[in-house]
């Protein structure tokens, strides 16, 4: 029965040619199959690793480390900045965040001088904005932008801080070692905006006292308008503004009543951390990952390996989780097409960034080493010196 699934699915599916572009040895980067990893690298305060596995028939998933100045001025400050972008609807909102959120925070850092929460917010609002103005040109032409939205989650370090910002439903997890025990308890550092959680939803009745069904269980999940599980985002122009909720737009993202306030919000949730020595490593996923693992499942995968190859780890055995709810073999399940795959999982993307202890108390001297590199982008060509 499982082989006729697949063969019917691979039928009604036809693979993309936007193919990943293989950049060269491990040290750049390495494909494997549908999964492109980078086990090992150094970033200002650690090493960190990065995995991609795509699902989608194009992948939706964007990711990115930045590593050195975080300032568009040479004065600083510096530090580490990781970001995981999960779209739907389509890769061009999660591309575009990719492409812009870290340039804006940089500008907004050198307008300041220093790294902080309004600096994160103001990053992420210049993003949006930007966004929706190119929704609002395409609009003729592109109808369908106005339907593409991402989630998006940044980790910044600096200076011995953490921050920790977060639209939508990916997810940044703290390992630290408990001392007395010896054991590395994982701590879930960003809050989701997920409709199937019960506050979640009650807080869009509170925003939306008149709409009874801000919220309703489809298929046995909650959606907002019937239409989309996650509540706040970059992008879907179409359920923020009733202008773009009209005709050219297809009919299944038109509401049948127009709405006087935005349903979905692009204000992030943003936590501070002071960095401890017993904090271990932060792992950075889109709910790809989430959705098959548990958060201290995942720490204790990082804890009991070597740093290298992290994060494949984590994705391969996020897959072979995926596998086994479908009682398939996961040399079977990497054999599946890309498209017929999201049958199966999501994209997944996961960063791995190491806090080294003795490194993040030196933060503010340090100006090296500088790594830009995203996993998922249209070139994975990283640069790094």
């Amino acid at each position: 029965m499982l082989s006729k699934l697949i063969n019917f699915l691979r039928a009604c599916w036809r693979p993309s040619s936007d193919r990943y572009v293989h950049t060269g040895p491990d040290s750049a980067g390495r494909q494997d199959g549908l999964l492109w990893y980078k086990d090992s690298g150094l970033h200002l305060v650690g090493e960190f690793s990065m995995a991609v596995v795509q699902a989608n028939n194009l992948l939706e998933d964007q990711s990115q480390i930045e590593s050195g100045s975080l300032s568009l001025l040479d004065s600083g400050p510096y530090g580490t900045f990781v970001g995981v972008y999960d779209g739907h609807g389509g890769p061009e909102t999660s591309r575009y965040i990719n492409d812009n959120l870290f340039q804006h925070l940089k500008r907004f850092v050198a307008e300041q001088n220093s790294m902080s929460v309004d600096v994160i917010r103001k990053a992420f609002q210049a993003t949006e904005e930007g966004f929706l103005s190119l929704v609002v040109k395409q609009w003729p032409t592109k109808p369908q932008m106005a339907a593409v939205g991402s989630c998006c989650l940044v980790g910044v370090v600096c200076n011995g801080t953490l921050y920790v910002a977060n639209l939508g439903d990916s997810r940044a997890v703290l390992g630290r070692l408990v001392k007395a025990t010896g054991e590395v308890l994982a701590l879930q550092l960003s809050a989701e905006h997920n409709a199937s959680f019960e506050s979640v939803r009650q807080e869009l009745h509170s925003l939306h006292p008149d709409d009874p069904q801000i919220v309703v269980l489809k298929h046995n999940v909650w959606r907002v308008k019937g239409l989309i599980q996650i509540t706040r985002s970059i992008g879907d122009l179409y359920l923020k503004n009733a202008e773009y909720n009209k005709e050219p737009l297809y009919a299944k993202f038109r509401l049948r009543e127009p709405f006087k306030r935005p349903l979905l919000s692009a204000d992030p949730s943003i936590s501070v951390h002071e960095l401890e020595t017993h904090d271990q490593f932060l792992i950075f996923a889109s709910d790809g990952l989430w959705e098959h693992l548990s958060n201290q499942e995942a720490v204790d995968i990082v804890q009991n390996s070597s740093h290298r190859g992290s994060a494949r780890r984590l994705v391969k055995a996020a897959l072979q989780e995926a596998a086994k709810k479908r009682e398939m073999r996961y040399s079977d399940l990497k054999k599946i097409d890309r498209g017929v795959r999201r049958h199966f999982h999501d994209d997944i993307s996961v960063i791995v960034v190491f806090l080294d202890s003795n490194l993040v108390s030196r933060a503010t001297s340090l100006r090296g080493p500088s790594v830009s590199l995203r996993g998922g982008s249209r070139s994975l060509a990283p640069t790094s010196t």
